[in-house]
């Protein structure tokens, strides 16, 4: 399948954005987002970015405020999830103009969007940000 998840946390630990690919019930995600965060935030910035979980490979990056989560499979490409996190990241930031974790929060619906743009059943389908935009603006020029 590819992507599993994909989780957006402050510095704090609290998740602000979260999208799940496979069925989970709520008790297993909270436990779930609770021991990835405390193992990524604990680590130091001169580890690497790859933590391996029970039956998934955690790779994140931190930028700014935010932590971007991904949870994939153990044969997925590390590298091609770290462009991923930073073309969500650059995505955001042309909507946005800078994305912070107030964006996320008062925009919760335009962040899902971008995301479900660009993943669809945890499969990257759509790289290009142009693309990815174009529905919200149209959106944003209709409301």
């Amino acid at each position: 399948m590819g992507i599993r998840f994909v989780l957006m946390v402050n510095k704090q630990g609290q998740t602000r954005l979260a999208q799940y690919y496979e069925w989970l019930t709520l008790e297993e995600r909270r436990a779930l987002e609770g021991e990835i965060v405390r193992k990524c935030l604990a680590r130091t910035e001169q580890q690497c970015s790859f933590v391996e979980h029970r039956n998934y490979k955690i790779v994140y990056r931190r930028y700014a405020s935010l932590f971007f989560l991904v949870g994939v499979d153990n044969d997925e490409n590390e590298l091609a999830i770290l462009e991923f996190i930073h073309l969500l990241v650059e995505t955001m930031d042309r909507h946005f103009g800078n994305v912070c974790e107030l964006d996320i929060m008062f925009h919760l619906e335009k962040a899902h969007f971008m995301l479900e743009e660009m993943v669809m059943n945890g499969c990257i389908v759509e790289t290009s940000k142009a693309n990815i935009l174009a529905p919200i603006q149209l959106m944003d020029k209709t409301s």
